[in-house]
């Protein structure tokens, strides 16, 4: 296994992650880490958004890492005894992958109180390599994050649903979302269909990018007030039914291509995230609507603070 950084990077204003990059975090982590046993963990900091747990690090020394899940945009690593590391990778946070072989060539260089001995490898010198997971093999995750952003916590396996992060999480597009449990949730609503497909109690993952996308092939305008696609009687429109399927291909389509970010994002094999060469409104203000027959022009609007990118030729 050669060096690899699975990361979040910056896109304009945007921030990821959204669900495609956390589920190739996901991807990359589970490839490097399911079956090693943990033998030491490093902080190098008392906290990252929060305080880590107390005695997070001895209480994982030891453990076998059983499998890796996500829940929304959080990564839940299943250790052999029950426990449960939640990882939330905040606005910049990142993992590194060594192996053994790159580990040994690292072994004497930085301070390992201060700064980690990878250097320039995780960026920024090693000064933001705040948690190193060495496994048995030889191997070493380690955990960057220079915002400091990110979440780790310790919890027991069945405490997911009653977590304070996690048990107002609305359902998983991947699962058996579907129209009707949409409708149900936007019965009525006047908030603006965009602002409801980020809101992670209404649907989680979609992110900004996504619901971008989604709401353009539909042909919907994303400042359309939610309740419109709701029919009186508390069903779906099937304007509504084009919008889900949108979403949930648009995210496959995003996870097949290993996310979006433009910059830095690299799943386990150091390969770049490529779904931003399938955009067809995000970031791509004052171009033409790629839509068959539209004629159209890419506009660029802000809803709570977000871009928002859209043809207002198609999308009513």
């Amino acid at each position: 296994m050669k060096t690899s950084t699975l990361s979040l990077s910056f896109v304009g204003d945007e921030i990821l992650p959204e669900l495609p990059e956390v589920e190739t975090v996901r991807k990359g982590l589970e490839q490097a880490m399911i079956g090693r046993t943990l033998t030491e963990v490093i902080l190098r900091r008392e906290n990252l958004r929060f305080p880590f747990p107390e005695d997070f690090a001895s209480r994982v020394i030891g453990r076998k890492i059983d499998s890796i899940r996500r829940r929304a945009k959080y990564l839940l690593i299943d250790l052999d005894d029950g426990q449960v590391i939640l990882s939330h990778l905040g606005m910049s946070g990142r993992y590194t992958l060594f192996d053994a072989e790159k580990v040994n060539q690292f072994e004497t260089n930085g301070d390992i109180d201060r700064s980690s001995r990878f250097g320039s490898a995780t960026g920024f010198d090693g000064r933001h390599d705040h948690v190193e997971f060495r496994f048995d093999d030889g191997s070493t995750a380690v955990y960057t994050d220079p915002r400091r952003f990110g979440i780790m916590d310790l919890i027991d396996v069945g405490e997911e649903t009653i977590h304070p992060l996690l048990e107002s999480l609305g359902p998983e597009p991947f699962g058996d979302w579907n129209s009707k449990q949409l409708a149900q949730r936007l019965f009525k609503k006047t908030t603006s269909i965009k602002v409801a497909l980020l809101d992670q109690r209404v649907v989680v993952g979609v992110g900004n990018i996504y619901a971008c996308e989604a709401l353009h092939r539909s042909g919907i305008h994303p400042q359309r007030q939610s309740k419109t696609l709701v029919r009186k009687d508390g069903k779906p429109t099937k304007k509504l039914d084009l919008l889900v399927d949108n979403v949930v291909q648009v995210l496959e389509k995003a996870v097949e291509a290993g996310g979006s970010s433009l910059n830095d994002f690299a799943d386990v094999n150091g390969s770049l995230g490529y779904f931003g060469h399938q955009f067809q409104a995000y970031d791509r203000e004052d171009q033409p609507c790629l839509k068959a027959g539209c004629g159209g022009t890419i506009e660029r609007i802000t809803q709570s603070g977000r871009s928002t990118f859209l043809c207002p030729r198609c999308q009513r």
